[in-house]
């Protein structure tokens, strides 16, 4: 068993620092413009399916209430987490709609949207950034693998290339949640700059 527990964590390591090689230049942007804002008083909306809605609502909550630092709250939504809104609009117009009709009814130009799906191929997250664009909202996208049409059709596509391991790729996921919470409650207190 040794062998294949180092096995999962050599697997974990290397699609963690093959992303950040990959993606560095582009999470510091990603970063910079969740302060930038966050700053203006916009909010940041979070969405996806299964472990993808778990981390949409962990780093919502990480945002609203606080990551490292005391701090005032920060606007983040998981899109995830009403029962009544997700099985509401599954019933009325189909499960493919129940991020976008929140989208809808809580997205503001100027928002930033995290779209999460390790496949980038979820029907429901797609309609969703679909959505945004019609809105003028700022569309980030957490996929793995090839990225699939998520990875197209999103401002800026944080890929886990080459990673079709869903475990892997939502690890490296969790580890970019951490990142823009601890970067951005560190950029709002002053701490560092993203100019």
């Amino acid at each position: 068993m040794r062998r294949e527990i180092e096995a999962i964590f050599a697997a974990s390591i290397a699609a963690q620092q093959r992303f950040l090689e990959e993606n560095e230049p582009l999470l510091e942007r990603v970063v910079s413009l969740m302060a930038e804002r966050l700053r203006a008083g916009n909010k940041i909306l979070l969405f996806g399916n299964g472990g993808s809605a778990a981390d949409a609502q962990h780093i919502a909550a990480e945002f609203v209430n606080r990551f490292r630092l005391d701090r005032e709250p920060m606007p983040a939504i998981a899109l995830t987490t009403d029962t009544s809104a997700l099985t509401s609009i599954a019933n009325d117009w189909g499960y493919a709609e129940v991020f976008a009709r929140q989208v809808s009814a809580l997205g503001r130009a100027g928002d930033v949207a995290v779209a999460i799906s390790t496949s980038g191929t979820s029907p429901s997250v797609l309609r969703a950034v679909e959505e945004c664009r019609k809105r003028a909202i700022h569309t980030v996208g957490l996929t793995g693998g090839d990225g699939g049409l998520l990875g197209t059709c999103v401002d800026y596509h944080l890929c886990v290339r080459g990673v079709t391991d869903t475990p892997r790729i939502q690890e490296v996921h969790l580890v970019i949640g951490h990142t823009f919470c601890e970067l951005v409650e560190r950029a709002l207190a002053g701490q560092i700059t993203t100019e």
